[in-house]
């Protein structure tokens, strides 16, 4: 799954969005379609399937500007998701709840990005996630920075080959908009001075700094336990 635009728009659905009414007709045909799949799933069918078309038809429902049921498929697939330790699909099913914008759809980005960090997923669907914080933020707030900061750094430590150029390039440029955003800077050398007064090289300073951000997001609500889930990391 593409969670980033990071490659020009091609095929069929693209072109349809030109005429909103074709690419609604597209993608309510789209959804029938995985709705009679989930439906035709036998009971003992693994978990993991049936997520994947469920959020499969989270996104499809968010496209068609139906948040509410996009929440209602998602938000109950969470916490099984997380105890089962499908990460990734925990991850997708709180972006499927942030984008749904709801009345917690906040606290669902801070869980997702928590998630995402924390455990080694798609780095692709990490950065994705970090950039909402960049998106939610005020241009003048050091919180986009040190997400876009954090996103730069998941990108070195887990991504390789083609996608570590793709996410390199794309979280360098990201930076880069959050600099002219916060404090007006163009320049590179003056750019390195930034990244140097607000600690953003700083690893040691930085995840400590996001941890506070969603603190702040879910306003110390949190759906599950993180230092039970902290415990059964391997040493």
């Amino acid at each position: 799954m593409k969670y980033l635009n990071l490659d020009s728009l091609e095929g069929d659905l693209s072109q349809a969005a030109q005429d909103p009414r074709t690419a609604t007709a597209m993608l309510t045909a789209q959804l029938g379609g995985l709705d009679d799949r989930i439906a035709a799933l036998p009971r003992d069918t693994d978990p993991f399937e049936r997520n994947r078309l469920v959020i499969q038809s989270g996104y499809t429902l968010l496209e068609l500007d139906r948040g509410v049921e996009a929440w209602d498929r998602a938000r109950p697939l969470l916490l099984p998701a997380v105890e089962a330790e499908n990460w990734l699909q925990a991850v997708e099913l709180c972006d499927v709840l942030y984008q749904a914008e709801q009345g917690e759809s906040l606290r669902a980005l801070a869980h997702g990005v928590w998630l995402g960090v924390t455990y080694p997923i798609d780095p692709e669907l990490t950065v994705a996630m970090l950039q909402h914080i960049v998106d939610e933020t005020p241009d003048n707030s050091d919180g986009g920075a040190v997400a876009a900061a954090v996103a730069g750094y998941i990108v070195d430590v887990r991504a390789e080959g083609e996608q570590h150029e793709k996410l390199h390039f794309f979280t360098t440029q990201q930076l880069g908009k959050v600099a002219w955003r916060h404090s007006k800077v163009e320049e590179e050398d003056i750019f390195r001075f930034w990244v140097e007064r607000l600690e953003l090289d700083d690893t040691e300073k930085l995840f400590p700094r996001l941890a506070k951000i969603l603190d702040v997001m879910s306003e110390g609500q949190w759906w599950f336990d993180r230092d039970a889930l902290r415990a059964r990391i391997p040493d």
